[in-house]
């Protein structure tokens, strides 16, 4: 049996023109970082990054022209200005590429996993190899420069436990137990997330000149603020580390190096990327005061959204998925 030769299905389909937009505004990103950064070893891992990048996009043009289907616009060198200034510092963009291949990562694995065709399943495995390695690449250079913040430490426990009292999860009379390593990574995690979401959401604010997405971004960023607040002070009350923000790392530059299209695209992006991971913090947290924070946070993420939907759709901004054939119109034969 040939099993590269059946038809796409609606999964396969959704990723493989997610991943194209995706990895068009990587290479529109990938080039203004190479035109502006000046660190040779960050120049080289952004150089690997684009390579990837392009090789990918190639082999979902091959897909694409082997089903007949049309190739989305995705970006273009319209939505980038490589005559730009530095938006970001070195250091921002090497935090930059670390912090999104943890989405990266996670977007290949579910990708392969709801894949049927064998082709699609091979090029999603080659895609985690790829991301794998510039993982490795980033973190490598991170603790080479001193600049790797690792989620806060635990001391290992003298035996195994069980969790024996609904206490454990219930605040009572005020009381609240230490949070668990799952909790503390978790939080540690989204942290790093929203440091970098404020940085970019940060640099975009000031470079862009459309009204109604700065407007948008201003909430955003009081999101943000509210988010970083809430989380690093739960870590602060337990005495464990919090990320450093990346606010110092974005530059005076009020010239923009990317279309507003795209600074749209990559805030809704982090936004979706933001709640699945709060999701997975809520259903990884046992302390209910936890999960009320999680669930918050979900929330305000979600009152974000319509906002965000009105204003790229208005300006034409996203690319329509297929729909299902409605068998009502189809002509009688």
């Amino acid at each position: 049996m040939n099993t590269n030769n059946g038809r796409l299905t609606s999964t396969e389909i959704t990723n493989l023109l997610t991943q194209f937009e995706q990895e068009t505004m990587s290479v529109c990103i990938g080039k203004y970082v190479l035109a502006t950064v000046k660190d040779p070893q960050i120049r080289s891992v952004f150089q690997f990054s684009l390579e990837v990048s392009e090789k990918h996009l190639k082999k979902m043009k091959e897909f694409f022209s082997k089903e007949n289907f049309p190739v989305p616009n995705g970006f273009t060198e319209k939505d980038v200005n490589l005559e730009a200034p530095p938006l970001f510092t070195d250091i921002f963009w090497l935090e930059y590429l670390h912090t999104l291949l943890h989405i990266g990562l996670s977007g290949y694995s579910i990708s392969l996993s709801v894949s049927v065709r064998r082709d699609i399943r091979d090029y999603y495995y080659q895609c985690n190899i790829d991301a794998m390695e510039i993982y490795n690449q980033t973190i490598d250079l991170l603790l080479a420069k001193g600049l790797y913040d690792p989620p806060p430490y635990f001391s290992v426990p003298k035996k195994s436990e069980y969790i024996t009292s609904l206490g454990y999860t219930l605040d009572v009379l005020g009381k609240k137990r230490p949070i668990n390593s799952a909790e503390a990574g978790h939080i540690y995690i989204n942290l790093t997330m929203t440091r970098l979401a404020k940085g970019i959401c940060l640099g975009f604010y000031q470079v862009t000149k459309n009204k109604e997405v700065r407007q948008y971004l201003e909430k955003v960023l009081h999101t943000i603020n509210k988010n970083f607040e809430i989380f690093s002070s739960i870590l602060h009350e337990e005495n464990l580390h919090v990320p450093p923000l990346l606010d110092t790392e974005v530059t005076n530059s009020t010239v923009a190096p990317f279309s507003d299209k795209l600074i749209m695209l990559k805030v809704g992006f982090l936004l979706g990327a933001s709640l699945s991971y709060y999701g997975t913090a809520l259903v990884a947290s046992l302390r209910v005061d936890l999960i009320g924070h999680c669930e918050a946070a979900i929330l305000r993420g979600l009152k974000l959204l319509p906002n965000w939907g009105t204003i790229i759709i208005n300006n034409g901004w996203l690319e329509k998925l297929p729909d299902a054939d409605d068998r009502k119109k189809l002509p009688n034969n």
